[in-house]
């Protein structure tokens, strides 16, 4: 248990304006008059009706004033207790607890999600800033699209995670019996979209290692997701043939229900981490079956140090590298001890020793028996380890042989033209810091018009650092620096390049580059088309559309070119690009160099970093070595690709396939049931839940209707019924929840409008996070928009230690924005669309205000006011004193200015956002089908091709 004192603090702030707001209140209506010396004496005024029994201001006195104070002593005690509760506890690790098991499963795994997403969001919101400051726009609204987009690839990839460990997992294992093979695949297809692959016969043995290669957009990753059950129970691809996984027939069996007998390693694993601490992330697996804590604790310290990543464990996700997430991914994909281990593309960001030490652990769990396949680009490094190997020809997987190693780079200096003997950029002594941490140290760099030159070292070297050093002026977000950078101007593409990109379809965003350029100091007019042109020019003789494809629905060649397009429309003087090769097959490495090599013809100093020396040497690069943040040498040094021999392998044993499956049984037999209510209890529940938080919130209205003695307890009634009531809403919603998809979504979204509420507190009446609650539940449904309201909130009180009475209300209110937008008519689209949302913006602003208001009013202002409410008074008496204290509080300041916003909201960003939404592709909650339609039936897209419909998984 660690204190914070954040929460505390926030806690004293509030109850000294609350305390403040009482004595305003006080003198305000009726003044403080109670007995004497008299400090003011302000002339009474009466108001006429309907307000005739409210009277402004009055003599003021001591004594009246420090009776005002000490009747807001109560609540204010209330308000520090809270905050010293949420200065004590960590809810998150509550949220991680409830995740384990019980009624509560499904909200609380996606919650554990959402808190394990606001790394990665913080991450998105400082690359999108970066990028946006490198495109010379102004960060504002606009925005919010490609952080968006982030997040819901994020949301994918946690999807296909969850999915992958066994989450929503209800069914026991098959007992077919397939003679101990962990694979076996005959005249199969593999189906999604246009792209169709035939595999005729694969059947690898335990206690091997196969690798699959070919190129970028050739179909290892949609094999290799077949096999794992994603491409059809996830994707919305279609599987044919003969595809078993440990006897289980692939099509018939989803992956959760095959967790324990396949493990999986997708691309980018940091991507995919549904959890904040590495040791919940590799238990993660454990937590479907019910395995005890003490014995997943065992199994988390067993394969951690089997895998070498003991030393990892207490670790946050978002600090590890590159190769620290490939081991922890494969612990976390091992744990259960799978008898087939899946591999996509582990060696892609990796240094040279990163990649040594991934090749041994797949070794050495193949030498333990376990069935290991890989698919790869850079498979040179494979070449000692690999048992076999296979290609992908004319659509068809079928055996292969081992790529030759490439020839060593060479390291004498190339010969380069050179238009210039005065560089167009120099860099001297160059620093960059991070929290005293020295990224660069003392760089010193000259580049010439025309040449190319490659920055080459390993992870963390300050390659990237000093790339953005260099594009702004010296001047690096986030960290501090110092030395000079003189010439002309530098463009940076960086390595989440698609952070560049804001509007959907690609033809846009060539017209807004084109507008940017405009703009610009020189004021150049560009002739309609320029930008296009200049995209042809550098694409060279690659096919790439230019009309209404999404920019990020391109081959990753195709978005790194018009990256490079939008960066050098006003011919840079230098360009600079982090990483150009990441992710891309041999053609598309050769479209990019070509573009490259096309840039640097223009006369523009083209300056690299990246891990591939023979792209490098490709490309004539001089070639600057850099190493633990020392500056560039104009000398190579040698980094041999070291590999870590394995011991001999011993002989493997096939396991029992009887045994397996009975063990198997038993562990899900030992399983605890998950409670899921029929359809009819579950909206009986959930209408009568939301009906006793109405009441509650409307509580000083209803009183007026009971007798003395039990309106004064109605108060009391009222805060217990509303967390009572959010706990039977949660229980109601927890069976929609089952599904990966649904977790992973929700929780990424709570996330961005957890931050987004946390951003804009303090701000009166600026709520952005009803942007996104409206969307949403416009996109995804009344319910989706419900527990996402609820979960926002429930986050973001974790967040900065909010949690207190007021919470249940606050849960309800945001809940019923995002339900509240989903319930609107369907059929409305378009412009009309966006002015029916941003109506509905206004009543939710106002009406929320309202309802907030209400229920806290009588402890707000306290009695001895003209606007106290009174027990027992008249309906209209009570009611014409909320709506005065609403109107002056409230209503007119900062619920107009939360419609306003809204409205403004909805106008900048609500199409963009929609079709963001809307792009994600529908998966299934269970077997692809009916189960897909009904969990998610607003977010099909019909009319669109195939590369136009964004898939949820990467």
């Amino acid at each position: 248990m660690t204190f914070r004192p954040a929460p505390l603090r926030a806690a004293a702030v509030l109850a000294a304006v609350f305390i403040a707001a009482r004595v305003v209140y006080r003198v305000l209506f009726n003044g403080a008059g109670t007995g004497s010396p008299v400090l003011l004496n302000l002339p009474p005024l009466r108001l006429p009706a309907p307000y005739a029994h409210v009277v402004l201001l009055g003599p003021v006195t001591g004594p009246g004033l420090w009776q005002a104070v000490l009747s807001a002593l109560p609540i204010a005690l209330t308000i520090l207790g809270f905050g010293l509760l949420n200065a004590w506890v960590d809810v998150s690790r509550g949220f991680v607890r409830l995740a384990r098991g019980g009624p509560l499963q499904g909200v609380a795994r996606m919650l554990v999600v959402a808190w394990a997403a606001l790394p990665a969001l913080s991450d998105a919101v400082d690359s999108v800033r970066l990028a946006f400051r490198l495109r010379g726009e102004k960060f504002g609204p606009r925005a919010l699209v490609p952080i968006l987009e982030r997040t819901l690839e994020h949301a994918g990839r946690v999807a296909a995670a969850l999915e992958l460990r066994g989450f929503g997992s209800r069914n026991t294992l098959g007992t077919d019996d397939d003679g101990g093979a962990p694979l076996q695949v005959r005249d199969a297809g593999f189906r999604i979209s246009e792209t169709q692959l035939h595999v005729g016969r694969f059947e690898p043995q335990p206690g091997t290692v196969s690798v699959m290669i070919g190129p970028t957009g050739s179909g290892k990753s949609t094999i290799l997701r077949g096999l794992a059950g994603l491409l059809s129970h996830l994707d919305g691809g279609e599987i044919s043939g003969t595809v078993r996984v440990g006897g289980l027939d692939r099509a018939d069996t989803p992956p959760r229900d095959t967790a324990r007998l396949v493990g999986v390693v997708l691309q980018n694993p940091r991507a995919a981490f549904a959890t904040s601490r590495v040791r919940d992330e590799i238990a993660l697996a454990l937590e479907p079956r019910g395995v005890p804590p003490l014995a997943a604790e065992a199994r988390v310290l067993e394969v951690a140090e089997r895998i070498g990543a003991s030393a990892l464990l207490n670790r946050d996700v978002s600090t590890l590298s590159a190769g620290e997430a490939t081991l922890v991914a494969i612990a976390a994909a091992v744990v259960d001890h799978p008898r087939l281990l899946l591999v996509d593309e582990p060696l892609a960001d990796l240094d040279s020793t990163a990649r040594a030490r991934v090749i041994a652990v797949l070794r050495a769990l193949a030498n333990d028996g376990v069935c290991v396949i890989v698919a790869e680009h850079r498979a040179a490094a494979l070449v000692p380890v690999a048992d076999s190997w296979w290609t992908i020809k004319d659509s068809a997987l079928v055996p292969g042989t081992a790529p030759t190693p490439s020839a060593p780079a060479d390291s004498r200096p190339v010969a380069v033209t050179v238009n210039s003997h005065v560089p167009v950029l120099a860099a001297t002594h160059l620093e960059v810091q991070r929290k005293g941490t020295p990224m660069v140290r003392d760089a010193s760099v000259a580049l010439h018009r025309g040449e190319i030159v490659a920055l080459v070292g390993p992870n963390g070297a300050g390659k990237s650092s000093l790339l953005v050093a260099l594009a702004l002026n010296g001047s690096v977000p986030g960290m501090t620096s110092v030395g000079t950078v003189d010439g002309g101007r530098a463009a940076l593409v960086p390595d989440a390049s698609d952070d560049l990109f804001t509007r959907d379809t690609v033809a846009g965003e060539l017209r807004a580059a084109e507008r940017r350029l405009a703009r610009g100091k020189n004021g150049v007019q560009p002739a309609p088309g320029f930008a296009a042109a200049r995209l042809a020019r550098l694409r060279g003789a690659t096919g790439m559309p230019l009309g209404h494809e999404h920019p990020r629905d391109l081959s990753a060649g195709e978005r790194r070119i018009l990256a490079i397009t939008l960066q050098t429309m006003d011919n840079p003087a230098v360009l600079l690009i982090d990483e150009p090769t990441r992710g891309l097959d041999p053609a598309a490495r050769t479209a990019v160099a070509e573009a490259l090599r096309t840039a640097a013809e223009d006369g523009t100093a083209v300056l690299i970093a990246t891990h591939d020396l023979d792209f490098a040497s490709s490309l004539g690069a001089r070639i600057l070595p850099m190493r633990d943040g020392v500056a560039p040498s104009p000398e190579l040094e040698r980094v041999q690709e070291a590999f870590i021999p394995a011991p001999p392998r011993p002989a493997v044993a096939r396991p029992a396939p009887a045994a397996v499956q009975s063990q198997a049984v038993i562990e899900t037999a030992q399983k605890p049931h998950r409670f899921r209510m029929p359809r009819g209890a579950e909206l009986a529940v959930l209408a009568a839940a939301n009906v006793l938080a109405l009441a509650a919130f409307c509580w000083p209205l209803l009183a007026a209707a009971l007798p003395q003695d039990a309106a004064a307890a109605t108060p009391y009634i009222a805060l217990a019924i509303a967390p009572v009531a959010a706990v039977a809403v949660v229980l109601s919603l927890d069976g929609s929840v089952r599904s990966a998809h649904t977790v992973a979504l929700l929780g990424v979204l709570a996330a961005v409008g957890s931050a987004v509420r946390v951003a804009s507190t303090g701000v009166g009446g600026v709520e952005a996070v009803f942007i996104l609650l409206m969307l949403a539940g416009r996109a995804f449904g009344a319910r989706f928009g419900l527990l996402l309201g609820a979960a926002t909130i429930a986050v973001s009180s974790a967040l900065w230690g909010g949690i207190g009475p007021w919470t249940p209300f606050q849960i309800f209110a945001c809940a019923w924005v995002g339900a509240g937008a989903g319930l609107l008519p369907k059929r409305v689209r378009g412009r009309a669309e966006l002015w029916m949302l941003a109506a509905y913006g206004v009543v939710a602003s106002y009406v929320f205000g309202l309802l907030l208001n209400l229920w806290f009013w009588p402890f707000a202002v306290g009695a001895g006011t003209g606007i106290s409410y009174v027990p027992g008074a008249p309906l209209g008496t009570n009611l014409s004193s909320f709506l005065l204290y609403s109107l002056l509080t409230s209503t007119a300041g900062w619920d107009t200015l939360r419609a306003v916003t809204t409205v403004i909201g909805i106008a900048v960003v609500g199409r963009a956002v929609l079709a963001s939404l809307r792009r994600v592709k529908p998966v299934s909650a269970g077997t692809a089908g009916s189960d897909a339609k009904a969990a998610h039936p607003s977010s099909s897209v019909r009319g669109h091709s195939s590369r136009a419909r964004r898939q949820l998984t990467p």
